[in-house]
């Protein structure tokens, strides 16, 4: 399951660089040199975490670049550290969104800059942290730590609710962990180790499956979040500032579908196969739902973060169809969704640095006068709506072959979230281009400066690269999802007699 420790301890120091960085952020003094500091420092991250791309073994499904350590040897807890190709990309997305919400907080953070750019590092540290763990004990604390910086990010820097949104985030989600800590102990207690990979493939009783299951579902759906558990969320994205929004939809969502991959499949499979027909329906409710929603929204971060919703959706559709297409679309819906949506909220972010306001009817018609604006948001708009050629499309069209190959009349209830995606992010983009007869004055907006247009230039390459080109990203995921499916589907694994 895991290979040779590597020379160079390259996951650690990917997890504690930000760290390094905080505590010299701590002692910089003026605002700019922050701001420069903290660009460089996670740029130098996002390039370094490509050498995880390059010594990558695509054919292997074992956990790669492990690192072990006792960590406290009475209790049986380890550092232990690896990734393998369902967690490279997200580690990647991560390392690669930090540097780009620096740049979106250039402007817009303007009090307590050393404390928000230490918050940012400090998230960072803890997300990449929850990719890479592979012990249990090690999982939970990143899977805590990051609720800090990001509920002060919000209560802090957030709007005019902020204070409300991020106890509303920070208690959903931590009453979310309590299930899985309660899950872990179990585990621990049935086996006597919190290493996870330890912990995959074991022969659990059917019971013991379905309560560990049930324990992971209700802490993972919440971080989804699927629905009726997702109300945080809106609220959460509304009152946060950009760069949070941005981390929001980009990583943090994704940690719930990361949890189902990672732990629910693999370490109760039975369980999973006995559950799957009500998580494809909570799926297919998302879907519709977040598009509806999103279809009556006026507020541009309303809209998008209920959009988040039914993306999201189809993540969890796929994983739950339990096939090749469906795992692989599911994590390409993951990575997508973080592209564009993550996008889409930089789009906005840019927007209120205009004109103070996110109402639609206020920005209607800015295209007219910021060409390359229009550009972007329409470019990022056809991806989320899930054009063809775009990334967004290439995803969902592994998802739905994956659902019509297990259930054709629940993916046919899916397929209208799409059109109400068309019909949401054609709205946004004719609104924000275009807008009618009588829009604002916008004709003193400047056009997207240079800092802006490197903070989008990344993403827009990645649409049309994922959109273009997707098998160089299925082939890094094919071998470890192929492996997550035998687990799943050996007969042996399904349950063990009481």
């Amino acid at each position: 399951m895991t290979s040779p420790s590597p020379s160079v301890p390259l996951l650690s120091l990917l997890v504690f660089s930000p760290l390094a960085a905080a505590a010299g952020a701590a002692f910089l003094r003026g605002e700019r040199a922050l701001r420069w500091w903290t660009l460089a420092c996670t740029s130098a991250l996002a390039a370094a975490s490509l050498a995880l791309l390059a010594g990558f073994d695509p054919a292997a499904a074992r956990f790669q670049f492990v690192e072990h350590a006792v960590w406290i040897a009475p209790l049986h807890l380890h550092y232990t550290l690896g990734v393998d190709g369902i967690s490279l990309w997200l580690v990647l997305l991560t390392a690669w969104l930090v540097p780009l919400c620096v740049l979106a907080s250039w402007r817009a953070i303007v009090v307590r800059v050393r404390e928000f750019m230490i918050g940012l590092l400090v998230m960072e540290s803890a997300m990449i942290g929850v990719f890479c763990a592979l012990d249990f004990v090690l999982f939970f604390v990143f899977w805590e730590a990051m609720l800090i910086p990001m509920s002060l990010l919000i209560g802090i820097w957030g709007g005019p609710r902020r204070v409300y949104a991020a106890l509303k985030f920070f208690l959903y989600t931590m009453a979310g962990s309590v299930f899985l800590l309660v899950a872990i102990l179990a585990l621990y207690l049935k086996t006597g180790t919190f290493h996870i990979p330890s912990l995959m493939g074991r022969p659990y009783e059917a019971g013991f499956q379905c309560w560990i299951f049930a324990a992971f579902a209700l802490s993972f759906a919440v971080k989804v979040p699927m629905v009726p558990l997702h109300t945080w969320l809106p609220a959460a994205h509304v009152e946060a500032p950009t760069a949070g929004s941005v981390l929001l939809a980009g990583v943090l969502l994704k940690m719930g579908a990361y949890g189902f991959l990672r732990f629910g499949l693999p370490i109760t499979p039975h369980a999973a196969r006995v559950f799957a027909p009500w998580l494809l329906g909570l799926s297919v409710a998302a879907i519709l739902y977040g598009g509806l929603t999103a279809l009556a929204q006026r507020d541009l971060k309303k809209l998008v973060a209920y959009s988040s919703v039914g993306h999201m959706g189809f993540a969890t559709l796929g994983i739950f169809v339990l096939n090749t297409s469906g795992l692989e679309g599911a994590l390409l819906v993951m990575i997508n969704h973080g592209v564009t949506t993550g996008a889409l909220f930089l789009v906005v972010g840019i927007v209120y640095e205009r004109l103070h306001s996110r109402d639609l009817d206020q920005a209607s018609g800015m295209g007219k006068f910021m060409p390359r604006f229009a550009l972007g948001a329409g470019v990022f708009s056809l991806a989320s709506l899930a054009f063809p050629g775009t990334n967004g499309f290439i995803g969902e069209f592994l998802v739905l072959s994956g659902g019509f190959a297990r259930s054709k009349a629940m993916t046919w209830l899916a397929v209208p979230g799409v059109v109400l995606a068309a019909a949401y992010m054609l709205r946004l983009l004719q609104k924000l281009a275009w807008g009618g007869t009588r829009n604002p004055d916008h004709s003193a907006l400047k056009d997207l400066e240079l800092r802006e247009m490197a903070m989008l230039a990344p993403l827009l390459v990645l649409v049309f690269w994922i959109g273009l080109q997707p098998a160089p990203f299925t082939r890094v995921m094919h071998a470890s999802v192929q492996h997550l499916l035998e687990q799943v589907h050996t007969p042996s694994a399904y349950a063990a007699a009481p």
